[in-house]
């Protein structure tokens, strides 16, 4: 299973064990502020060269398929560092098996893989090290200005960027060729290529949609919109911002229309569907290629890559999904560890990562021309990269995710996935997903606004 399958089955399964683990972290964040670098171990740049010379052994826990080879990899070139590799689950088990063992004080790895929406949950309370302290603030120029953002939480930072998902639409050219589709520019192209292809074909739809919080933060993120602000323990959530509001009149017509098919994402029903052209686009992160590749087969050859339909048809998008390696601050050996995540996303690591099918998020890769024009045989010989590392640089600033980012995906289906079900408007589901969110925070111990 590739990374990226991997990651959007994640997106569809935090449920209620993330919610009592969420609880646990929070409550850490009612003290004093732990986003200051003064409460960090204290380290230097010159110390990360040392403690690998040095050597010992560190523990590093990640479920992405390329762990393994990077390991190997590194304990190949540094023969004196032992790395030990858990796999200790993806989603509810990885989550809430970290979260276990900060709160237990004891247990934690050195070096954990975090998703970038999850990383606040854990940087904020003063989990993490704050990598400044070793000279890691000057690779900013090494990675895409949206993840680099996404590793930070205030002023800290808190892991180097592996992977990015900047969001492109995939189409089945085969459907769009047989109902006489045009590629849509536009949402509003779009909405009518849904109206099209459904009054021709009742069973089929342009796309899926059952509610989740992950593509709903991504599509409002593309339509300019900013709901969720952290200023210390101050936290501001309006998810009725001119963004928000962009994204819901777009997407309202769809759903009220019944033209997205309610088939649950990462589903048996979705892969199928994918391949047998019921589902037409998927509007989804530049990881998908290899999700499409080893699990739907059927739809080899008929898939194609285009850039995500705007509101004004000019280019803009968002991150959907993406992950960082972050140090832990029970670490005893954190320079060491903050050497190995140093090796893995700015150093020999990064090729066994993208050998594996990862998307990059760093610079120069996302350049290198074997990457970029590399042709697809799967999507008939298209050089998809060319789209997608495009669309990296188009992705809309100044995002951020609530610092209790885990627990609002986990309860996103109990307020808007409801209008999903009823096929109604989306707006009063976002306004119920915000109370909820609110009063969460404040019995967080936030100062939390809606």
């Amino acid at each position: 299973m590739s990374t990226t399958h991997r990651r959007g089955a994640r997106r569809f399964m935090l449920a209620a064990a993330a919610v009592t683990a969420a609880s646990v972290l929070l409550a850490a964040c009612g003290g004093s502020d732990q986003t200051d670098s003064s409460s960090q171990p204290q380290g230097s740049a010159q110390a990360v060269d040392e403690a690998l010379t040095k050597g010992g052994t560190i523990t590093y826990w990640s479920w992405t398929p390329s762990a393994e080879a990077q390991v190997k990899a590194f304990e190949k070139q540094y023969p004196n560092v032992k790395v030990n590799y858990v796999n200790a689950g993806t989603g509810n088990d990885h989550y809430t098996k970290l979260q276990n063992v900060i709160k237990a004080g004891s247990g934690a790895p050195d070096v954990a893989q975090i998703e970038y929406q999850a990383l606040p949950q854990f940087a904020l309370p003063g989990s993490l090290v704050d990598l400044r302290q070793y000279g890691f603030d000057s690779l900013e120029s090494a990675y895409t200005a949206s993840t680099w953002s996404a590793v930070h939480a205030g002023d800290g930072l808190y892991g180097l960027p592996q992977d990015s998902g900047p969001m492109a639409l995939f189409y089945n050219k085969e459907v769009f060729d047989k109902y006489g589709l045009t590629v849509p520019k536009t949402w509003d192209e779009f909405i009518a290529a849904g109206k099209k292809l459904h009054q021709a074909d009742p069973k089929k739809y342009i796309t899926n949609d059952t509610g989740d919080a992950g593509f709903a933060t991504s599509m409002i993120w593309q339509a300019g919109g900013k709901p969720f602000g952290t200023d210390g323990k101050n936290v501001t959530i309006n998810l009725a911002d001119e963004g928000t509001k962009k994204w819901t009149g777009t997407w309202n017509q769809l759903v009220t229309g019944g033209l997205v098919a309610s088939i649950p994402g990462w589903s048996d029903e979705w892969f199928k569907a994918l391949g047998d052209g019921t589902i037409a686009t998927l509007p989804i992160g530049a990881w998908m290629p290899g999700v499409l590749e080893s699990s739907v087969k059927a739809g080899a050859g008929k898939w194609r890559v285009a850039p995500l339909p705007t509101y004004d048809g000019q280019p803009a998008t968002a991150e959907n999904g993406g992950s960082a390696q972050a140090v832990l601050k029970q670490s005893a050996n954190p320079a060491l560890a903050a050497a190995f995540v140093r090796w893995l996303n700015h150093g020999e690591g990064v090729k066994p990562f993208l050998a594996s099918g990862g998307f990059p998020s760093t610079v120069a890769d996302l350049k290198d021309p074997a990457f970029v024009d590399k042709k697809s045989a799967y999507f008939g010989g298209q050089p998809v990269n060319q789209v997608l590392t495009a669309a990296a640089g188009t992705v809309v600033k100044d995002w951020s995710y609530l610092p209790f980012q885990l627990y609002a995906n986990s309860i996103f289906g109990d307020t808007v996935g409801k209008a999903y079900q009823a096929k109604s408007d989306l707006d009063p589901g976002l306004k119920a997903w915000q109370d909820a969110l609110v009063t969460y925070g404040n019995q967080q111990g936030f100062q939390t606004n809606g």
